[in-house]
């Protein structure tokens, strides 16, 4: 049985528009960027006979995953099977410089988005679309599943004091939105004079969740190894902005949490209290092997969700962060920048695209209190969303 889902990439070459014959094409693409022979972007556009690929660029962590580790550059170089220049979006520049598009047509943006406003792929593809726009280049995005679906929304909406390159535009932090959706939304309301293209997917429906398209799940970046891990990173993030270990140098990143002041069965006990849905924290010790707390032994909790539909990452991340900071007052601490590119707000806040969490952590206020106010941003950004869905 193949595939439930077609994505971009698999109907390129059907669906390649006619306008665009013959003209040169640079790549945006990553590790997850494959069809549904688990062959690469890359592989797949140099065999077309519509369009000539002339260069390849890559986000965070490279092409093929050169970089392992969160916020490591790398810098361009020959790609070695094709010959084709590979410049780099995460170096000494996340945007396209002029020299690097003068010898495209049209940038094919090919990327594996995960659902959180933080995951740093849309806004390299945002800064492509303003490169282009500007040098009257054309964009096509390869559409691809939301890996938690689409039908959901939760969290903070950005605010625009707030951007970063972990947010750059408005959305919810969980945004239920596609990449060529998000790039509807991005072109209609900043750059409507892009020449602008989305390839849409094939049988792909709003409640579907990635391992119900019968596509093969490649991580798109290192610490992304599975879908369980999406299902938990649109809160579980957050603890990037503290000192709380998210995991990192763990086999189970963002789902495995802790710090060494923690006591397990105190924390676990503390958050039963706030009755969170679809969830079960099993008390735990783990030891880093890289990142913070590297080779010193965390007590914490590990995520196991049993019902995903009830699951709300983000206010299970948001209920973690009081927990730890009402327990632990003297150990607890917000993490000081600079932090991806950001030398003067406090990673939190850009992460949250508001000081507000903060401060109501900070405040004492409930977990209902907070809640009430990120229900009503996404209430608002639903209804702005909408015009802009291809599913």
């Amino acid at each position: 049985m193949g595939p439930v889902v077609k994505t971009g990439l698999d109907l390129i070459e059907k669906n390649w528009p006619k306008r665009l014959r013959g003209v040169r094409a640079g790549l945006l693409v990553h590790p997850a960027s494959v069809n549904n022979r688990i062959e690469h972007t890359v592989t797949v556009c140099m065999k077309s006979s519509k369009y000539r690929v002339t260069a390849l660029f890559g986000p965070q962590h490279g092409i093929r995953g050169e970089t392992q580790d969160n916020m490591i550059e790398w810098e361009g170089f020959c790609d070695p099977a094709t010959k084709l220049p590979v410049f780099s979006l995460y170096g000494h520049t996340r945007k396209p410089e002029p020299s690097m598009l003068e010898d495209i047509d049209v940038m094919v943006i090919d990327i594996q988005d995960v659902g959180s406003r933080y995951y740093t792929f849309i806004w390299t593809m945002e800064l492509c679309m303003q490169a282009c726009n500007a040098m009257r280049k054309a964009v096509m995005v390869l559409d691809r599943p939301n890996p938690i679906g689409g039908r959901l929304t939760e969290g903070s909406v950005l605010e625009m004091g707030y951007a970063s390159f972990v947010g750059q535009r408005p959305l919810p932090v969980r945004h239920g939105m596609t990449a060529g959706e998000i790039g509807n939304y991005l072109q209609a309301a900043f750059y409507p004079d892009l020449d602008y293209y989305v390839i849409p997917m094939q049988g792909w429906e709003r409640n579907k969740w990635f391992d119900e398209t019968g596509l093969p799940w490649v991580m798109p970046s290192p610490n992304m190894p599975a879908l369980d891990t999406a299902i938990v990173y649109p809160g579980m993030c957050l603890l990037e902005g503290t000192n709380l270990s998210e995991g990192r140098g763990t086999t189970r990143p963002f789902e495995v949490f802790g710090a060494p002041f923690i006591s397990p069965e105190s924390l676990v006990n503390r958050l039963k209290e706030f009755r969170l849905p679809g969830v079960i924290f099993r008390p735990l010790f783990f030891n880093p092997t890289f990142q913070k707390h590297a080779g010193i032994l965390c007590g914490g909790s590990q995520i196991h969700i049993t019902d995903r539909n009830r699951f709300r990452p983000f206010r299970t991340g948001v209920a973690i962060l009081k927990a730890v900071h009402d327990l632990y007052p003297e150990d607890f601490e917000w993490k000081q920048p600079p932090y991806e590119y950001e030398t003067v707000k406090m990673p939190i806040d850009i992460l949250a695209g508001t000081n507000r969490l903060r401060t109501d952590i900070k405040q004492g206020l409930s977990l209902e209190h907070m809640a009430d106010w990120w229900h009503e941003q996404c209430f608002g950004f639903n209804r702005l969303r909408k015009e802009y869905l291809l599913y």
